[in-house]
């Protein structure tokens, strides 16, 4: 005797949504700090050993350290350093390339494979979030999150507001886990409570997350924990810059690549068969079960 299923059983419920998460510094774009520094023509090597290396020796973590000792630069120079000041370098600076045509590329990546699946694109950084949102590129994430200041009612900066440790980013891919939209304003420990995989937003197994380095090992080994996929980027004129900062890349990520987004390279090459994997398995969740 043959028992017949007429509805669907899936071994994980189907989320129909992807999510790529990228660092911004040395990922999307060149490094922010240096590039700014240079523009208010201050050497970033300089400025870390007189102003920032001796707070980190006092016991300062960096990313405050800098963030306090560009502050106090500020209140010595003549030109201000403001709101103003760092959206007008973020309107000037260059994404690497094919970065602005990667987007559509992956999105019609995943419908070719899938074509209901929703793809979500985030940044997760260190570095200054008010430079990131003014780029060119800015209005085609569904967040970004990164370092803020408090500005005194002249524009200037004042005080640093939100700090993003690289420690800390796991938290934000949790967030993009449970649903931004949910838990945006809750607190910050709420993303760390377990909900069940039909209820989550895009399990960390449908996500990619791409990174330049032992910044981002926290959100690589996650992933990694998780199934999902982690990409590496690194400069060709920098050959040993994963080595050296300790990062065990052939445990924590799946491919390393020049950030060059430009169709035909190995990054974007790499995404797309990620996003590949990824639509797969969503489509293969779909499936209904017959008898």
């Amino acid at each position: 005797m043959s028992t017949q299923h007429t509805g669907v059983t899936h071994t994980h419920p189907e989320t129909p949504r992807i999510a790529l998460v990228f660092d911004f510094d040395d990922t999307l774009a060149p490094d922010t700090w240096d590039g700014l520094l240079n523009d208010l023509g201050i050497n970033p090597d300089e400025f870390d050993q007189s102003e920032v290396d001796p707070l980190v020796k006092d016991g300062w973590s960096k990313i405050p350290a800098r963030f306090y000792a560009l502050i106090q630069a500020s209140y010595r120079r003549e030109e201000k350093i403001t709101r103003e000041r760092l959206q007008a370098y973020g309107k000037r600076l260059e994404p690497y390339p094919g970065v602005e045509d990667m987007f559509e590329r992956i999105r019609a990546r995943a419908a070719h494979t899938t074509p209901n699946v929703e793809v979500l694109f985030y940044v997760v950084s260190s570095g200054f979030g008010d430079i990131i949102r003014a780029t060119r590129i800015a209005g085609r994430f569904d967040g970004i999150w990164g370092c803020d200041f408090h500005f005194a009612a002249d524009g200037e900066i004042e005080f640093p507001k939100v700090i993003v440790e690289h420690t800390e980013k796991p938290r934000y891919l949790h967030l993009v886990e449970k649903g931004v939209e949910k838990h945006l304003k809750r607190p910050a420990y709420e993303v760390f409570r377990h909900l069940p995989e039909d209820e989550l937003h895009v399990p960390l197994h449908q996500m990619i997350y791409v990174g330049d380095g032992s910044s981002d090992v926290a959100c690589f080994t996650l992933l990694n924990a998780h199934h999902g996929v982690a990409l590496g980027v690194n400069k060709p004129d920098t050959p040993v810059h994963w080595g050296a900062d300790g990062v065990e890349a052939e445990e924590r990520i799946d491919d390393i690549a020049a950030p060059d987004y430009a169709e035909g390279s190995e990054l974007l090459r790499s995404l797309c068969l990620a996003v590949d994997s990824i639509c797969a398995r969503i489509a293969l969740s779909a499936q209904p079960d017959r008898d």
